[in-house]
């Protein structure tokens, strides 16, 4: 039986292990917070922070292989790992190149993938001499996530919202639609590709509200949207599960945004709306089982549940009896004991034939299932 650990102990590890149930495979999680969503459902919990080198390595170096659940990793323990024989998915190369946002432009641009022109700046005094750059977002190259690190910088005068550190300076694109598109890699190189996601995202907190799948796209912007997702993964030589996430303007011109070298919000909907869930999929690619089918069952929606405006404490949810109720619908609370504003405390995938159906349920969950204090 392989022993595979994961770093990191929030709703992804959660639900990772969820999916190891079904497989012949003895877990490890490594988390700081010994009771962090994902602690009482692996074999094996061990405290330790993921950034420290001597809490990686000791936790990985006995093990079979790795998978992570957020990039802010100690890169360095992973590489010593890598070196000794331990499998690291994604490899340790990509987390480099992901995690700084320079370097994932940098590795775009230098594989002329397209995506939105873009200025590094050091400091506030680099960024003021972009005026003429802008519109622009301001991304924070290291340690930005769920809309953390990200600054939308429209004229001179919301220059000082901008980053006194090293970062991206984003030329603003004109978005009519947002994409996610989960793509597949084993170790042979074969791939399979989810079908792709629409997403919304609340402006207040810049995080993913809900995200609807399959995306209404045309068929020649679809076929764009998969090859220039494969020629993202595909260059980094590395096996694994990775949303892409793009832009597509009115004219059916597709960007790459950001890519997550993980199992993602955006296909958690997948869990029981797709025959092979982003979950059960990654663990066929380390376990080296053959890939998952990617279709969908029904077409779907999924809400996130985060924490209410206002709340912070021990978290009590209202409407959850109203929400089961829904057909088709699937509660996945995960496990958070303190509830703070915008903080993910859940998500909910309903699944039906019918869109207007899937808008007018997510819009009643959103309305009646509150996570509160």
């Amino acid at each position: 039986m392989q022993k595979i650990g994961i770093l990191g102990g929030g709703q992804l590890g959660r639900m990772l292990l969820q999916a190891a149930a079904n497989y012949p495979v003895e877990t490890f999680v490594m988390e700081n917070d010994p009771g962090c969503p994902a602690a009482h459902l692996c074999h094996h919990f061990t405290s330790g922070d993921i950034k420290n080198f001597d809490d990686v390595y000791n936790f990985g170096k006995g093990l079979h292989a790795l998978t992570i659940e957020i990039e802010n990793i100690n890169v360095e323990a992973l590489e010593k790992l890598e070196s000794e024989g331990v499998k690291i998915y994604p490899r340790p190369s990509v987390l480099k190149t992901i995690r700084n946002k320079i370097l994932q432009k940098e590795y775009y641009k230098s594989h002329d993938m397209p995506s939105a022109g873009f200025i590094i700046t050091n400091n506030l005094n680099e960024l003021k001499e972009q005026e003429d750059f802008l519109p622009a977002v301001h991304k924070l190259a290291e340690g930005g996530y769920d809309g953390k690190g990200v600054q939308i910088i429209k004229t001179k005068q919301d220059m000082d919202k901008g980053f006194d550190m090293p970062a991206v300076l984003e030329k603003l694109v004109p978005i009519y639609k947002e994409i996610a598109q989960m793509v597949a890699i084993n170790e042979k190189g074969d791939t399979v590709l989810y079908p792709p996601v629409e997403m919304v995202f609340d402006p207040h907190l810049n995080l993913l509200d809900f995200q609807i799948c399959p995306a209404e796209i045309e068929t020649r912007v679809l076929w764009k949207v998969e090859a220039i997702a494969l020629s993202v993964v595909r260059n980094f030589k590395s096996p694994g599960l990775f949303a892409v996430e793009m832009f597509i303007n009115r004219d059916g011109d597709v960007f790459v945004n950001e890519t997550a070298p993980r199992v993602h919000n955006s296909g958690h909907h997948t869990i029981e709306a797709h025959y092979s869930s982003q979950f059960d999929m990654l663990w066929r690619v380390m376990l080296g089982y053959p890939l998952g089918n990617t279709e969908h069952i029904l077409p779907s929606i999924m809400v996130n549940i985060v924490g209410e405006n206002g709340y912070s404490g021990d978290v009590k949810y209202e409407g959850l009896d109203e929400v089961l109720k829904i057909d088709n619908a699937f509660v996945h609370l995960y496990g958070k004991k303190q509830t703070k504003p915008g903080r993910k405390m859940g998500h909910v995938t309903i699944m039906s034939r019918e869109k207007q159906e899937l808008l007018h349920q997510s819009n009643k969950v959103k309305r009646t299932l509150l996570a509160k204090a």
